[in-house]
């Protein structure tokens, strides 16, 4: 018997067995947690997903476009129908045109910048809106994100950007929901080597620059995000709400 037993999860997010998503939902579902879990539309997406987590056989692996409201709701309607109830949201979702990241901020188009928010910070709202319906006994709902939304790291451009929207949409959801005894928390992660982070310029200096400025010498690892996000997810957090929690090795204390 884990911490989570009995618990319904969703995971949204996990593009492969590098992705922070997976290690901390492995961490969920080896505490008990019954876990259902998006993946992009599309044929390898699914394949990838679905190898990932049959192990598991998991009862609901549902495709999302967080970009269209019906494919959230339609998520939503399927986790209804199959338990009645949600406990527990992981949102690990973002995304820049690659073309954007590589130019400077100055440059930003209007329509790359509308996708990157409307993909890795609405997602997040609407999926807020669409899982509070289900955690008629309260829940929680953690989101992924990273110190470029509060300091510049150049190369990170629009999602700093979108970052720094993504922190302070947690603290209004946090307010929104807090009656409803739901909480929204974000894990700040120390740079990983994830297929979001090959897009970055300069991300391999980035994370070499941070295991050695950090007041633990050393990068982040994933089982350093899934302890992290098992806490966030879990009651062991109860009353945590509306924070964003650096799982960084401490580099976000260092002032250089």
């Amino acid at each position: 018997m884990g911490i989570l037993s009995g618990k319904i999860g969703l995971v949204m997010g996990v593009a492969n067995d590098r992705s922070i998503a997976w290690a901390i939902s492995e961490k969920l579902l080896s505490e008990g947690a019954e876990l259902a879990f998006t993946h992009l539309p599309g044929p390898s997406s699914q394949r990838r997903v679905q190898n990932l987590v049959e192990q598991y056989k998991p009862k609901l692996v549902l495709p999302c476009d967080v970009q269209k409201d019906e494919d959230i709701a339609a998520v939503f309607d399927d986790i209804a129908r199959s338990y009645g109830r949600l406990d527990l949201v992981l949102h690990s979702i973002a995304f820049a045109p690659p073309q954007e990241l590589r130019n400077p901020y100055l440059q930003m188009s209007r329509a790359g910048w509308h996708l990157a928010m409307d993909i890795s910070v609405y997602s997040l709202v609407a999926v807020c809106r669409a899982a509070a319906a289900l955690m008629t006994d309260g829940g929680s709902i953690a989101t992924i994100s990273y110190y470029g939304g509060e300091k510049v790291f150049p190369g990170y451009n629009v999602m700093g950007v979108c970052k720094a929207a993504l922190e302070h949409s947690v603290r209004y959801l946090a307010w929104d929901l807090g009656r409803q005894r739901i909480r929204v928390n974000a894990i700040s992660a120390g740079p990983m080597r994830t297929l979001s982070a090959a897009g970055v310029p300069g991300f391999d200096q980035m994370r070499e620059h941070a295991a050695r400025k950090s007041p633990l010498g050393r990068n982040v690892e994933p089982a350093d995000l899934a302890n992290a996000g098992l806490y966030l997810l879990s009651d062991l957090s109860s009353g945590i709400t509306g924070e964003v929690l650096h799982v960084d090795c401490g580099y976000n204390i260092v002032g250089l």
